[in-house]
C-alpha cells in the first residue's frame, strides 16, 4: 500500500529533522511542511534576501565580464491553490539581477523574457539557466506547451541581461524542467534537466510522454530512482548532440540509489561545478527538502554520493547555483523569508567551501530558530 503523499511528506520531514541533520530547529520543520514560519519566534537567518522588490527564486548564477548575473524564476501570487503538481508556481515571465560584487547593491533589470513571447509556450516559467559562447547570452527555460507538456527552450540575446529573443520551438529531444547549464573546461557544453512530480520527468520513462503516467516518483520503491538527464549541447547551444543520458547517482559500493532512498535521491534542482578536476553534481531531494552532493570524474557521471550539503530552508521547495567569484565560491539559493508563503520566495547567497579531501561542510541556513 502507498502512504499519502502528504502523510509522507510529514513523516520524511519529521524523520530528517530528528534524526538525519539534528537541525534542532523546530522553524525548518514547520516550515517545510507549511512553507510558513511564526516570526514572533524571532528567527535569525544565515543570509538576508537579495531582493525584496519582488519575489525570485531558484536563482541561476554566472560571472560574465567580471560581473555578477543571476538568472531566477519572478514569483507572482495568482490565487492558485496549492497542489503537488506545483500548479500554483504560475511564473509569467524572467528578471535578471545583477551586482558588482558579493554584498553591493543589486539590480533588477526588468523583464527580459516574457511567456507572451514564447511561441510555443503555454503556462508556467520555471527555473532558468544561461550560459555564453561567441558574444552570445543564452537563456535556457523550462514551460508548458499548449499540451500541458513541459519542454526547454532557449532564448538569445547580445547582452546577459537581455531582451532575450525565444526560438520558435522547444530544444528538439528536451522535456520535464530545471536546466543547468554547465562548461567544462574543454569547451563543451552540457545540459542537466529533469525534475519529478510536477515537473514530470517520471511521465518520460518509456522515452514517450505518459499523460497517464505516475504523478509521482516510480511505482516501485525498490527500484533504482528516477535519474537527472544529461546532454551534450552542440555548438550552436541550441541543440542537442547525440544521446540524452542519465546521470546515475550511486552509492559508495556503485550501486544506484532507489526511489524509497528519498533522503539522498535525485527530486529536482541540478546543478554542476568543477572543483581539483572533480565533478560535483548538486541536487536538491525535493520532499525531503535536503540540497545534496554527488562527485564523478567525468561530466556525464555516474557520480558517488557523498552528503547533504544544505540543511532544509524556510519554505518547501530548494534550488541553489554554485559558482566561483574571485577565488571563493558561493551557493545562491532561495527561501521564504519575507512571504512565508512557499511559492512566494527570495533569492540569497552565502560562502560554499571545500575541505582539504574534497567534501563540502554542512551549511545551515538559520543561525538562530526556535529552541536553541
Amino acid at each position: 500500500m502507498r502512504i499519502p503523499l502528504k502523510t509522507t511528506k510529514l513523516v520524511c520531514t519529521l524523520l530528517i529533522t530528528a534524526c538525519m541533520i539534528n537541525a534542532g530547529s523546530a522553524i525548518a520543520q514547520q516550515a517545510a511542511v507549511t512553507g510558513k514560519t511564526d516570526t514572533a519566534n524571532k528567527v535569525k537567518y544565515l543570509s538576508q534576501p537579495l531582493i525584496s522588490s519582488i519575489y525570485t527564486a531558484d536563482p541561476s548564477a554566472h560571472v560574465f565580464n567580471g560581473k555578477i548575473y543571476i538568472y531566477p524564476s519572478h514569483d507572482i501570487n495568482t490565487g492558485i491553490p496549492e497542489n503537488d503538481n506545483g500548479d500554483h508556481f504560475a511564473m509569467r515571465d524572467y528578471h535578471i539581477l545583477s551586482m558588482d560584487s558579493i554584498g553591493g547593491a543589486v539590480k533588477d533589470n526588468g523583464v527580459a523574457l516574457d511567456i507572451k513571447d514564447i511561441p510555443w509556450a503555454g503556462r508556467q516559467l520555471w527555473a532558468p539557466d544561461a550560459g555564453f559562447k561567441n558574444g552570445t547570452y543564452y537563456l535556457y527555460f523550462p514551460v508548458k506547451d499548449k499540451q500541458d507538456v513541459f519542454h526547454i527552450g532557449v532564448a538569445t540575446a547580445t547582452s546577459p541581461v537581455g531582451p532575450f529573443k525565444a526560438e520558435p520551438w522547444p530544444i528538439v529531444g528536451s522535456y520535464s524542467i530545471d536546466p543547468a547549464v554547465f562548461t567544462d573546461t574543454d569547451g563543451k557544453t552540457y545540459m542537466y534537466f529533469g525534475g519529478i512530480w510536477g515537473g514530470q520527468l517520471q511521465r518520460w520513462l518509456s522515452g514517450n510522454y505518459d499523460a497517464g503516467g505516475s504523478k509521482t516518483d516510480s511505482q516501485t520503491e525498490d527500484a533504482p530512482a528516477i535519474s537527472c538527464k544529461v546532454a551534450l549541447l552542440k555548438p550552436d547551444m541550441k541543440n542537442i548532440d547525440g544521446a540524452v543520458k542519465d546521470a546515475v547517482i550511486v552509492d559508495s559500493l556503485g550501486k544506484p540509489l532507489l526511489t524509497k532512498d528519498r533522503n539522498r535521491r535525485f527530486f529536482e534542482g541540478s546543478w554542476m561545478h568543477k572543483y581539483n578536476g572533480k565533478y560535483y553534481f548538486t541536487y536538491s531531494t525535493g520532499d525531503t527538502h535536503l540540497l545534496c552532493y554527488a562527485i564523478g570524474d567525468s561530466p556525464l557521471g555516474p557520480f558517488t554520493y557523498k552528503g547533504v550539503l544544505m540543511k532544509p530552508v524556510q519554505g518547501w521547495t530548494t534550488h541553489h547555483s554554485i559558482v566561483e567569484i574571485k577565488g571563493k565560491w558561493y551557493i545562491f539559493y532561495h527561501d521564504t523569508q519575507i512571504s512565508g508563503k512557499t511559492h512566494l520566495r527570495n533569492v540569497k547567497v552565502t560562502r560554499l567551501n571545500h575541505n582539504a579531501d574534497g567534501s563540502i561542510p554542512l551549511i545551515d541556513p538559520f543561525l538562530q530558530a526556535p529552541g536553541y
